[in-house]
């Protein structure tokens, strides 16, 4: 999935994929305590909520600073690679982390009298103690954090396959296209262990080390680990957070089980029992993306009716000249159909849209607004594909809710839940449907027949649904990890104990010895990722109720709420609550909900379940 820098929860890191800013959490000095006795030590006086109040005030305007140095420090670093712009990043990194710290335990002198704050006093404290990585107390350590987790990230943004010459050299994007590409699997093996082999071999050494340093910094600030830390995010208990994803992935996984069933009996019939066995799981290089994390580009040898109505646009893309600008002024111009604005001028002058030439850069797709004043941009190398145009509405998902909420407190300037901020975008995304795409120019006619809406479904699913297991274990590998549970030479046993257990995909080659998790942007990025299982079934829900705001009537894959202004005011009031209240009001706010619940989702793909249980009769499915 798409990581898009958002700064208050980034070095939490709100990733493409969430709050404004960044892809790492900016910091500085500790901010003047309030009234001059925020720091005061166990003999002072106690405090008052008037205090608190001032308190937090302060902290929003130290904030506001801060977080625009690291984020311009950042943005510098993910588009020009260089010594000098890490060095900066880590600099600027290192002040924050040290002044985020410094300001959640200056703020734990007002836990005593936490039930006289005002809601909106209460709720910034809150805030600020999930609001980022904490800086371990040793200042050698917290320089040492900045400047390993800004490492990792360039190394990832530079790492590129060489062969045994170390002559032909390839980058992610190179790697990725024969993934997606070929169907020969000597080549997409080559390609798979190639950046393996370097990305997570870059990563490897420094990676546990990194856990140590940010473990001592979410200790220090009363947490047990950087993984409870972040499950406390949510609004709820830590341990309950655990359950509720546990819950929703037993909604889904049955969906799951019965795609991964017909998709390993196709690409056996491909290629064979030597290469993809009738029953186990599935080698992970065979899957069409680099992480088998979503398997779109499988779609024509999965394509249920073979010709039956024209999906991929990719083609059309290509034949009417689409460049990065023109791609984003399609995905700009959904927003604005709703009675959304149009980007700032400023979008289009300081986005990176395309690979610079000359530059390392870091092309994992995010969204941005850098200076937190609707200074709204997204770093991106587009490909004129129906993939690329998703990942624009994705992204563009997220500058919306940045531009919503700008005006806000600074703490409020994040998603509901991270979850949330992930799931905008690509609930546009849904109302993508062949109508949509005929209207715009993009699709010569569409087809409305049973046939046309299973292929139109496993499109989709193979995107959204082959994602839900590793959307979920990404987390569940660092929960362990960062608990101590799993050890280092326990790491890549323990990813692929996981990736067969939730995803039914297997390692093509031995991997003892290997570091296959630092491969994906996440892990050396620090991005969370629950937060895009999260968006993967929240998305439905809000699609559904925008659908049911736009007066549809009719199936619900058959809606896009594309021009209606009912849904555009009903999306721009969720979205202008940013993190100002709990979760659950955010939700309720537009689906009337109080609960994230999968049943839309279920809702949504239930033809093509029904489809899938005909066509897995009599099969052996799960591995």
């Amino acid at each position: 999935m798409r990581a898009t820098a958002c700064l208050l929860a980034l070095l939490t890191a709100c990733g493409s994929t969430s709050g404004s800013g960044g892809s790492s959490e900016p910091t500085g000095p500790a901010a003047p305590a309030a009234g001059g006795q925020a720091g005061a030590g166990p003999g002072a006086d106690q405090p008052t909520p008037a205090q608190a109040k001032e308190f937090m005030t302060q902290v929003d305007a130290e904030l506001r600073v801060r977080n625009v140095a690291q984020s311009e420090a950042e943005w510098a670093k993910q588009t020009n690679i260089t010594d000098e712009t890490e060095a900066a990043a880590a600099k600027a990194g290192a002040e924050q982390m040290s002044y985020i710290t410094k300001a959640i335990k200056e703020s734990q002198r007002f836990d005593s009298i936490s039930q006289q704050l005002d809601p909106d006093t209460r709720r910034q404290i809150y805030l600020l103690r999930i609001s980022g990585q904490p800086a371990p107390d040793d200042p050698a350590q917290a320089a040492e954090l900045a400047e390993v987790t800004t490492k990792m990230d360039a190394t990832y943004g530079k790492t590129k396959a060489c062969d045994k010459k170390g002559k032909k050299c390839r980058d992610l994007q190179a790697l990725e296209k024969v993934l997606a590409r070929s169907r020969r699997p000597a080549e997409l093996l080559d390609a798979w262990k190639g950046w393996h082999d370097a990305a997570g071999g870059a990563i490897a050494p420094v990676y546990s080390h990194f856990v140590e340093l940010a473990n001592s910094g979410a200790r220090g600030v009363g947490f047990a680990d950087v993984g409870a830390m972040w499950r406390s995010g949510y609004d709820m208990p830590p341990e309950d957070f655990t359950k509720e994803v546990d819950r929703l992935w037993s909604q889904v996984e049955p969906l799951y089980r019965d795609l991964h069933c017909y998709a390993r009996r196709k690409l056996n019939k491909k290629y064979g029992d030597k290469q993809v066995p009738a029953a186990g799981p599935i080698p992970a290089h065979l899957l069409g993306n680099m992480w088998a994390q979503e398997w779109a580009n499988l779609y024509p040898e999965l394509e249920p009716y073979k010709g039956v109505a024209q999906l991929d646009v990719t083609p059309a893309l290509k034949r009417q000249k689409y460049d990065p600008v023109k791609m984003a002024k399609l995905g700009e111009a959904f927003f604005t159909s709703l009675g959304l604005d149009p980007l700032p001028g400023t979008f289009w002058e300081r986005s990176m849209l395309a690979k610079p030439k000359g530059k390392e850069v870091v092309c994992h797709a995010s969204a941005w607004d850098v200076q937190f004043n609707n200074d709204l941009r997204i770093k991106m190398c587009i490909e004129p594909t129906h993939e690329d145009l998703v990942t624009i509405h994705h992204e563009l998902g997220h500058d919306y809710y940045f531009h919503s909420y700008y005006k806000l407190p600074m703490l409020y300037q994040n998603g509901a839940n991270d979850g949330f901020h992930e799931a905008i975008g690509d609930t546009i995304a849904l109302s993508m449907t062949p109508g949509y795409l005929k209207q715009v120019g993009l699709l010569d006619r569409t087809v409305a027949n049973q046939k046309a809406t299973i292929n139109q479904q496993m499109m989709v699913a193979l995107r959204k649904v082959a994602f839900l297991p590793f959307g979920l274990l990404v987390d569940k590998w660092r929960w362990d990890v960062f608990s101590g549970n799993v050890k280092p030479e326990q790491y890549n046993e323990h990813w692929w104990q996981l990736r067969e257990k939730y995803q039914g995909v297997a390692a093509p080659v031995s991997r003892e010895g290997a570091f296959d998790p630092g491969a994906k942007y996440h892990i050396p990025a620090n991005v969370p990722y629950m937060r895009y299982f999260l968006a993967n079934i929240l998305q439905f829900q809000f699609y559904r109720a925008l659908c049911r705001k736009a007066g549809h009537q009719g199936p619900l894959y058959e809606c896009s709420f594309y021009g209606n202004k009912e849904a555009g005011e009903a999306l721009r009031a969720m979205l202008a609550m940013g993190a100002s209240k709990p979760w659950p009001d955010a939700l309720e706010a537009l689906t009337g909900e109080r609960k994230i619940d999968a049943n839309a989702l279920i809702e949504y793909f239930a033809p093509l379940q029904a489809w899938l249980a005909e066509q897995n009769q009599g099969q052996s499915c799960g591995w």
